[in-house]
């Protein structure tokens, strides 16, 4: 029923497929309306022509239908009863509890000024060994997971949000299935995680524009811990390729004109909008986003993938290894640009050497399995490294090993000592003498 004072318009200029258009006063951009009941976003204003988009389509929407303004954008109410909650888009709950309380903020806000960040120098470690030995995270980063869509991508970020060292975590969902969502709130459940973390989901059954309120409803979540509690928040978002698809079904259905892939030409601000409210604070908070996004055939040069890359520090590259049956964290595609800010500063002091020569060992098991391919002949040396890279890959790589940083570290030093002399691993001698295996 419309409230005193909300201005109801009924003359309605034009339909397309996904927005209608009023004349109407006094409206705001990004302002919600309900037309014929259903929800909308003003999109375009020229003038006293409003244009607005309507979530759920425009099918069976007349003319005279009732457009009534609600004065306000979209918002979230933000407080500690937030934690250990589900929501919809909306902010709405979606777990069956009540409705929390707290001050309504608009969702969407600006990034923080780069002149009032701090350089992110605090380690965030997941408990993913093929994460957090050769491309460990740091406080405030922003970087994305590259995975096919058959991947396991929502139990690697399922543990990530459990082993973590983070005050809350903030998990938006896209266009997940039930069964992902079920997933998710079972395994935080049983793990008696629920305190510190927060969802905002939409599934395949809800209006696919929904997705684009998500990742704008999980930051602003994030900025209220972040800032206002000091809190070390990280946010995931699964999965920004859906994200994108709910971007160009609203600009097709906006007759807008497609860019590159059939993604609208604002992509890139698009997501720049959401990666760079990842800041460390001045004073302690800090937001920190890891992103999922989907490969089509592996595809990175498509633009998703490949504006992802422009604005993250870096990706996390998750691949099948055929010679163990698992997914790995690739060392090879994968990347932290902010590695060195915490690792032998905030992680111990080998962890720097230990980790160049892993790769460069796994990088001769490589070499050596190209030549067994082309039937060529491997020296013991070769069948070496292609031992290590089996071990490497089985207990460090794969995304099933948890374990923490300095257990991490000591099974790398173990796997080394197995396989090579202390002189073929090319690191300092009081590293090798003080954490050699004997």
């Amino acid at each position: 029923m419309a409230k005193a004072f909300q201005k109801i318009y009924t003359q309605i200029t034009q339909i397309t497929k996904a927005t209608c258009s009023v004349k109407a006063t006094d409206v705001g951009y990004e302002e919600l309306a309900t037309v014929d009941g259903r929800l909308a976003q003003v999109v375009k204003i020229i003038g006293d022509e409003v244009t607005l988009q309507i979530f759920q389509g425009t099918e069976g929407i007349p003319t005279n239908a009732e457009v009534i303004f609600h004065g306000k954008a979209p918002s979230l109410k933000v407080g500690t009863q937030l934690a250990g909650r589900f929501f919809n888009a909306y902010g709405d709950p979606i777990d069956g509890g009540p409705i929390p309380e707290g001050e309504e903020v608009q969702i969407g806000g600006p990034s923080v000024n780069p002149v009032r960040r701090k350089q992110p120098s605090e380690l965030i470690a997941t408990g993913i060994a093929g994460i957090d030995l050769n491309n460990t995270l740091v406080s405030g980063q922003k970087i994305p997971f590259f995975a096919d869509p058959d991947q396991p991508f929502n139990q690697v970020m399922a543990t990530v949000a459990l082993r973590a060292k983070a005050d809350k975590i903030i998990l938006g969902g896209m266009g997940m299935t039930n069964d992902d969502y079920l997933f998710y709130k079972n395994v935080f459940s049983n793990a008696g995680a629920l305190d510190r973390i927060i969802s905002f989901m939409n599934t395949t059954e809800d209006p696919a524009v929904e997705r684009i309120l998500i990742p704008d409803m999980a930051l602003t979540a994030a900025e209220y811990f972040a800032v206002e509690h000091n809190e070390n928040v990280l946010v995931l978002l699964s999965d920004m390729t859906s994200y994108a698809d709910a971007l160009s079904i609203v600009s097709n259905r906006m007759d807008q004109i497609p860019s590159k892939d059939s993604m609208p030409g604002s992509l890139y601000s698009d997501l720049a909008k959401i990666y760079e409210k990842a800041a460390q604070f001045p004073n302690g908070g800090s937001i920190t986003i890891i992103a999922v996004t989907t490969l089509s055939g592996g595809d990175i040069t498509h633009a998703v993938p490949d504006n992802t890359g422009y604005i993250t520090e870096g990706q996390l590259f998750l691949r099948r290894d055929s010679d163990i049956g698992k997914v790995v964290v690739d060392p090879f595609r994968s990347l932290s640009r902010l590695k060195q800010l915490v690792q032998g500063k905030k992680t111990r002091e080998d962890h720097p050497q230990l980790m160049n020569a892993a790769v460069r060992l796994y990088s001769d098991a490589a070499n050596a399995k190209t030549k067994m391919e082309n039937g060529f002949d491997l020296t013991d040396y070769d069948q070496r490294t292609l031992s290590f890279a089996k071990d490497y890959s089985e207990l460090i790589l794969s995304i099933d090993v948890n374990l923490d940083t300095d257990e991490m570290l000591d099974t790398t030093w173990d796997i080394l000592s197995d396989h090579f002399r202390p002189e073929e691993v090319n690191m300092r001698r009081e590293l090798v003498d003080k954490y050699w295996k004997k």
